[in-house]
């Protein structure tokens, strides 16, 4: 048996010791803004940018099922600009480049469960000559729905940081916001760099142009995760098929995971 003294001891420690985890995880928490590109009818593990129509339409009914807090991404950037209070278990949703399957399979899935969406345009692929890619008329359709937001992919996918003349940087960040907005009616406040790649220079520009939030991927450590204009997103793959992992990426610890598990 142990002594009343030590058992309370053993308590205190322990309880101590809980809140102290506690705070650590509180501290390392951001905000899951998921990442998706293409939707497909079957999963395959080797592409990595696709994920089956299936598994998104399970993900989209476990963040309705778990009272998950779906914002867009405007809503975060506002709230985080304020400095507002971020409520528990809340999520960004994003597509990137405006494949056409971001329409035909994502849009109905958003639709269902009333979930909101940012989706980042390429704008010189819009209605390409492939046919895989939104047409104006899906992209005004969605935008219509008051459920997708658009935002700018830039002109073309070219990553910015690989372009050398400034001019066209500009061009690419300045010209897609002003060609979104002639063509759907409405500001557009949110910006994906293509690729993920960007430096401080890129990063001024599109405060510059107006933007209000702008994405990435994992620009690292050396940007706060508060940064408005370097947020960290999860790329979504068919690994989350497995909602287990599809819940990991929802806690919002995938980026201290992600930035320190080569340590």
């Amino acid at each position: 048996m142990f002594k009343p003294k030590i058992l309370i001891a053993a308590i205190t420690v322990f309880v101590l010791a809980g809140a102290l985890l506690f705070n650590l995880i509180q501290s390392q928490h951001v905000v899951p803004i998921l990442m998706y590109h293409q939707l497909v009818s079957v999963s395959n593990p080797k592409y990595k940018l696709a994920v089956s129509a299936d598994s998104f339409d399970r993900q989209m009914s476990f963040l309705r099922k778990y009272h998950y807090n779906v914002l867009s991404l405007e809503e975060l950037g506002e709230m985080i600009t304020k400095k507002k209070k971020i409520p528990p278990k809340t999520v960004a949703i994003t597509f990137d480049d405006g494949y056409k399957d971001t329409y035909t399979l994502a849009f109905p899935i958003l639709k269902k469960y009333n979930i909101p969406a940012t989706l980042f345009i390429i704008v010189n692929e819009v209605e390409r000559i492939q046919g895989d890619r939104v047409s104006w008329q899906d992209i005004k359709e969605m935008q219509a729905s008051g459920l997708v937001i658009i935002g700018s992919h830039t002109i073309g996918p070219e990553p910015l940081v690989n372009i050398k003349s400034e001019q066209e940087i500009k061009r690419q960040i300045f010209d897609s916001k002003k060609i979104l907005e002639e063509k759907l009616g409405r500001k557009v406040n949110t910006f994906s760099y293509p690729e993920g790649l960007f430096n401080p220079a890129i990063r001024k520009m599109v405060i510059k142009a107006g933007y209000k939030v702008a994405v990435a991927t994992n620009p690292g450590k050396n940007y706060p995760d508060d940064d408005i204009f370097a947020l960290k997103r999860l790329r979504v793959s068919p690994t989350s098929d497995n909602l287990l992992v599809f819940w990991i990426n929802t806690t919002g610890l995938y980026n201290f995971i992600r930035e320190h598990r080569h340590k």
